[in-house]
């Protein structure tokens, strides 16, 4: 579902941010900027790298997730000060739906590098590639779903959409 600015009327708050937003990369529509994502890419490009270069294991495990406020707290883009206060005036119909998916990401990240490093401790790279390849094709749907939200949709992926999509 997309929804057109105009035709959902928030608190003037909401509508004032609204306003100061145009020409930033953050949307007008949900008031969120889809820079936070990168902090997922930086592991999933990480990931990717893990079944030819195993010792790319170590730098895995040290990825943290950080709140989105947590991730504009620490940018350097032009709009990061402008992101973090758009954060509390995001929607409630976006940002539950992000919060969500964003969550779900938090949670397959750290079990797909677990799964790795039993995989490499087995020394069996073929499961390990498989394994690799399958939690970040998840993670590829669920940051794109991410960027929908982003961009004004409200639907998440479930269980279902994942197994379908990748099963």
């Amino acid at each position: 579902m997309h929804a057109e600015p105009d035709a959902l009327a928030d608190d003037p708050a909401t509508e004032a941010m609204r306003q100061q937003v145009a020409g930033s990369n953050i949307s007008p529509l949900t008031l969120l900027a889809t820079d936070y994502l990168n902090h997922f890419n930086e592991i999933v490009m990480l990931l990717e790298l893990i079944p030819d270069m195993p010792d790319m294991l170590d730098e895995a495990k040290a990825w943290e997730p950080k709140s989105y406020v947590e991730h504009f707290q620490q940018s350097t883009i032009a709009d990061r000060d402008l992101a973090i206060a758009c954060w509390p005036l995001v929607p409630a119909r976006f940002k539950a739906p992000f919060e969500q998916t964003v969550g779900t990401l938090n949670l397959l990240i750290p079990q797909i590098i677990e799964h790795a490093d039993l995989m490499i401790a087995n020394g069996d790279p073929d499961r390990l590639q498989h394994r690799i390849r399958t939690g970040v094709q998840a993670l590829h749907l669920y940051i794109e779903s991410a960027s929908g939200i982003i961009h004004g949709s409200d639907h998440t992926l479930d269980q279902g959409d994942i197994d379908r999509l990748i099963g």
